[in-house]
């Protein structure tokens, strides 16, 4: 099978010829329909993940059908259309695992990392790593869902944040544009929050109620103006434009963040303690939240904005995604 692999920290991708994986009595082999292309990927370009071996195929937003599985795997068959995303199996038996909660596992795998990812035209998981994929949705549109799309699906579902409720999204880009859309169809008030105008009609047509142009306006302030938002789904990486948006909260409010600044945020404590406001992260989720996150996609019409790139291409397909070029999500078809 081809494969794009990194042979050291910070080399560019080589696409090689390599034997196709047999799964383990646990695990399943997969046949990569479409992968796509996350920014966390370049914990693998850049060796910035701890204990990363080389060479590593990257690719943790994987949708493909069942090609075999392990003898003992029951729960998959051959043609079964399933995905893998970031969290890529636990363990069972650390602490965390018993209580059910899985996204902590002590020793959890990361797909992509602790073995080898979805560029390539075959891949092996964990038979638990795997979440069914509906039948109408298109695996471009699906490999997308298995990271930026769980983080603010689950982010949302998860905050108190209710149908009626002013809920903001920070950012009108790879997380942002699916925030929206899933606000939008989880019956919120949903307002997009984005420096300039350019994104403004997409944001409009996405699903979002009202626009805010925080190079124009105080976003704080305008949020105010709405009524004070109960959930600010943080997803831009900017630490400032997140601590911007922090005071337009209302009370009992909580800023979500799913996108993660290299610096820290500005957050006035005052202003959180006066108003029973919070600061919160959200992980993606496991297996079986990407296969609520698909199956509530399909559902309610939420796709990704996507590119395509073959196999071959898949030096230029990750420049573009790095260098905040691609408009949304990047996707390679092998």
């Amino acid at each position: 099978m081809r494969a794009a692999h990194i042979t050291e920290a910070g080399g560019e991708f080589e696409v090689v010829d390599v034997d196709v994986p047999e799964p383990a009595a646990d695990e399943v082999r997969v046949e990569v329909e479409a992968c796509g292309i996350c920014h966390s990927d370049a914990y693998v370009v850049e060796g910035e993940w701890p204990g990363l071996e080389y060479p590593q195929v990257p690719g943790h937003e994987v949708a493909g059908r069942v090609d075999a599985v392990g003898e003992d795997v029951d729960e998959w068959t051959e043609g079964d259309r399933v995905g893998v995303g970031w969290h890529g199996g636990h363990c069972f038996t650390c602490e965390p695992c018993r209580r059910g909660d899985f996204i902590n596992c002590e020793n959890a795998s990361v797909t992509g990392i602790s073995y080898d990812g979805g560029y390539a035209e075959y891949m092996t998981a964990p038979h638990e790593a795997l979440a069914a994929i509906p039948d109408d949705l298109d695996a471009v549109d699906a490999a997308p869902l298995l990271c930026a799309g769980i983080t603010t699906f689950n982010a949302l579902r998860n905050s108190d944040a209710r149908p009626g409720d002013l809920v903001a999204v920070q950012g009108v880009g790879g997380l942002g544009h699916l925030g929206i859309q899933y606000a939008h169809a989880a019956g919120f008030e949903t307002v997009a929050v984005s420096r300039g105008t350019e994104k403004k009609d997409l944001a409009l047509e996405l699903g979002a109620d009202h626009y805010v142009d925080s190079e124009a306006t105080d976003p704080a302030e305008e949020l105010q103006r709405l009524g004070g938002a109960k959930v600010i789904l943080g997803t831009a990486p900017n630490a400032d434009a997140v601590s911007s948006v922090v005071g337009g909260l209302g009370t009992d409010g909580e800023l979500v963040a799913v996108g993660i600044p290299s610096e820290p945020i500005d957050v006035s404590i005052q202003s959180l303690v006066m108003g029973r406001k919070g600061v919160s992260g959200w992980p993606s989720g496991h297996a079986r939240d990407s296969q609520d996150t698909l199956a509530f996609s399909a559902l309610r019409d939420v796709t990704p904005e996507i590119e395509t790139y073959p196999l071959e291409d898949v030096q230029e397909a990750y420049d573009r995604m790095i260098d905040g070029d691609a408009r949304f999500r990047v996707v390679l078809e092998p």
